[in-house]
């Protein structure tokens, strides 16, 4: 499996650290091993240029996300499609804004957020009630269960009801 990260701001970002979150996200959703993701970390200025561009709304946003080769989770008994996963892009100052709000730290947003940009990756929403649902639920048990793995460094307590 290939990551590839890059930091394109002045705002300090543990790189490794959302290498390793992007890793067991991708091999809990049973990815195919040799498959790419990318993930970099921009300003707000380039991130409201790609919000707009993309997605037509106002102003940076947290994370976007831009699959490639439509890759979707593996199943049991059935092998993953090999190819490139896609693209994830965060804002960290933005992340940090809701970081603040949430109650938790700019790093464990982060984690959070490439979490979210790799469930939608893999195809999932959350336009509709039902697909929030799903889409949120996973996202906390994916998040946590990496969380519980790693040292006591990190803790998020990701909101509930979403």
């Amino acid at each position: 499996m290939s990551i590839d990260l890059a930091n394109e701001t002045d705002v300090e970002v543990d790189l490794e650290e959302l290498h390793d979150c992007a890793a067991w996200v991708m091999q809990d959703m049973r990815v195919h091993p040799e498959a790419d993701l990318t993930i970099a970390v921009i300003d707000e200025a380039a991130m409201e240029v790609l919000h707009v561009k993309w997605m037509d709304l106002p102003g940076p946003t947290d994370v976007m996300s831009f699959p490639m080769d439509e890759l979707r989770p593996g199943r049991e008994g059935v092998d993953p499609e090999e190819g490139i996963l896609g693209d994830i892009v965060l804002c960290p100052t933005v992340a940090a804004k809701q970081a603040a709000e949430a109650g938790h730290t700019p790093a464990e947003e982060l984690l959070l957020l490439t979490v979210h940009g790799i469930l939608h990756l893999l195809g999932f929403d959350h336009a509709e009630p039902e697909e929030r649902k799903e889409m949120f639920g996973l996202q906390r048990t994916l998040l946590l269960t990496f969380l519980a793995r790693r040292p006591a460094t990190v803790r998020i307590t990701p909101p509930t009801g979403e």
